[in-house]
């Protein structure tokens, strides 16, 4: 039931809301990951930690260094130690430590709501991340009382 209502509104999502839902994943995934540890179940442990790390490899694979230049490099460093911490944690059975990659995961993902507010951060997402309203947008919309550019485009 939740998993159909997760879908559907995932259908309509921005290319941002898609972001911050792959954030969210993780952290859910990394809650459930320390709660199996309380409870001893090292199969649901090591499920809920190989989702987190699909999520965090997911991120870090759709970087576009040639566009995000510095910030890019910056989030890959930072997706690969939150795996190393993530894969230290399971191994350990650290709860602390796994909290400690959820409130960094947080922190990032609350700045990404920061960027979401400006209307030219969806141009860096990777395509797959995109609507296709966002997709097939003019790049840069008309403004009012201006005559629209012509068309680069040749028959």
């Amino acid at each position: 039931m939740e998993s159909s209502y997760q879908q559907r509104t995932l259908i309509g999502a921005t290319g941002m809301e898609l972001v911050l839902a792959l954030y969210d994943g993780a952290i859910r995934f990394l809650y459930r990951a320390s709660q199996c540890i309380e409870d001893h179940d090292v199969g649901g442990r090591r499920i809920a930690v190989s989702r987190a790390l699909d999520i965090l490899m997911y991120l870090e694979a759709r970087l576009r260094p040639d566009l995000g230049g510095a910030v890019a490099q910056s989030l890959s460093h930072f997706y690969a130690t939150m795996f190393t911490l993530t894969l230290e944690a399971s191994h350990y059975e650290s709860t602390e430590q796994l909290h400690e990659v959820i409130t960094c995961v947080r922190n990032v993902r609350d700045a990404w709501v920061v960027v979401a507010r400006n209307p030219d951060a969806n141009r860096v997402l990777p395509r797959e991340l995109r609507t296709k309203e966002e997709l097939f947008s003019t790049p840069n919309p008309p403004v009012p009382g201006q005559e629209p550019t012509a068309s680069h485009w040749s028959a």
